[in-house]
């Protein structure tokens, strides 16, 4: 049984086969998948994917760090209203900075990153945090938080040892995906050394799809890939990878809130 902690199956790339897409996931044993949000533009697609696979589907709701330009404000102002809503979110994200592309609005993310934070320690949520080529900034802001930071997981995380670290020591876990799977892709240290307790799994789909699917359409049926690789790192079986990286989703975003008969 896996849990899939950050997958856009919302997005227009399954709008030709989303049933099979589904059906898959589910014959690879995936039991769930969390969709974060983007922006404006796509939260009715992921709303409407939750409401029509609510046992299998958790949505987030955030503004995307690549979203945030000149009318930020305005998207936060929606994300607000929604987290409003008399409804249950599984967390905020997904959320955070990207110095990738463009650093035109790095302020803007960082104060989009921070008031979000606060709104997930206002609503007992956790974050799912977008860190391309800003890890380090990023841990910074949440250091400066101190007790008031809220609890989350490094999406996608591609960090170095060090920084892996510092991240679980501020009590965030490390979302790992299809990166772990390519040959150059240098996370094989930071999963040889950092507990266990601290590693959720994730496909980011349709993004970065794990060997030897790598440069095609990503799907969350993917996953049992990447448990795979992490088993043959940690040197035990793919099992144990699903059994370890499930509770310690389900205890990140403590999942036990969507429980329907004891099963979630």
């Amino acid at each position: 049984m896996y849990i899939d902690t950050h997958t856009h199956l919302y997005s227009s790339r399954f709008d030709g086969d989303r049933a099979e897409v589904l059906a898959r996931a589910r014959n690879a044993g995936v039991t769930l998948a969390l969709l974060p949000a983007i922006d404006r533009g796509t939260h009715a697609a992921m709303l409407e994917l939750e409401a029509a696979e609510p046992d299998f589907c958790h949505a987030m709701i955030g503004l995307h760090p690549v979203s945030v330009g000149d009318d930020f404000e305005e998207e936060l102002a929606e994300v607000h209203r929604y987290l409003q809503l008399p409804r249950r979110w599984v967390a905020i994200g997904e959320i955070g900075m990207d110095l990738h592309w463009d650093t035109t609005y790095r302020r803007q993310q960082e104060e989009a990153f921070v008031r979000q934070c606060g709104w997930a320690k206002e609503y007992g949520l956790a974050i799912s945090i977008h860190a391309r080529e800003a890890i380090d900034p990023l841990l910074e802001l949440l250091k400066g938080m101190g007790e008031g930071r809220p609890r989350g997981v490094f999406h996608c995380f591609t960090g170095e040892v060090a920084q892996a670290e510092r991240a679980i020591a501020l009590g965030f876990a490390l979302g790992i995906g299809g990166v772990a799977t390519f040959k150059n892709g240098g996370l094989e240290p930071v999963l040889r050394q950092v507990p266990k307790n601290a590693i959720v799994l994730e496909t980011d789909a349709p993004y970065l799809a794990p060997t030897p699917r790598r440069g095609k359409r990503n799907e969350t049926a993917y996953l049992p890939l990447v448990a795979k690789k992490i088993a043959e790192l940690w040197e035990v079986g793919e099992e144990e990878v699903a059994a370890i990286t499930t509770a310690n989703a389900r205890q990140l975003f403590d999942l036990d809130r969507f429980a329907k008969n004891g099963v979630a």
